[in-house]
């Protein structure tokens, strides 16, 4: 027998602030758009297709900064020579550390968009805080997280390739 039992929704988290408040208490500038890259860092999360698509033209024209949020669990040298190559050292923000519960709204808050660039997953529990936020969303379709994101209404469903993530939405 199996049992279905997807992540609950979390909201021991606090409720959302305004983007000028968040980006004050993370010392972010607030007329930036941010894409939010939020947990553990772990090679099936794929960082490292963001990582690529935030190279793309399209991406590099529309003021977008990518926030990384979490603890590396990876290598995280791989990641920095990547950013490096790509060019992208004023566009990548790294909080390489355990983000406690009562700041957890704060970058959720600052950021325009929630992106989870899995290689394969069941679920995410990023999801879920996402949706406490009421983030907007973009998942790669792998596993089941486009199940808890339907695309074109909460967020969006890309392929697991650069230039289908960094396609403007």
């Amino acid at each position: 027998m199996r049992k279905y039992i997807p992540h609950p929704m979390y909201d021991n988290m606090g409720e959302r602030v305004s983007k000028e408040d968040a980006c004050s208490q993370l010392n972010l500038d607030p007329s930036s758009r941010y894409i939010l890259f939020f947990g553990l860092v772990r090679k099936y999360k794929g960082l490292n297709l963001l990582l690529e698509a935030m190279k793309e033209e399209q991406m590099k024209g529309m003021n977008i900064k990518l926030l990384i949020a979490g603890e590396f669990y990876d290598d995280k040298e791989k990641y920095l020579k990547l950013i490096e190559q790509y060019g992208l050292n004023d566009q990548v923000i790294i909080e390489d550390t355990f983000i406690p519960t009562d700041q957890i709204r704060f970058y959720f808050s600052a950021s325009d968009l929630v992106v989870q660039t899995y290689l394969r997953a069941s679920q995410s529990g990023v999801t879920q805080v996402a949706y406490h936020f009421n983030s907007p969303i973009l998942v790669t379709d792998v596993g089941g997280l486009s199940e808890f994101v339907p695309h074109n209404k909460v967020g969006y469903v890309v392929p697991t390739d650069p230039a289908s993530i960094a396609e403007p939405v």
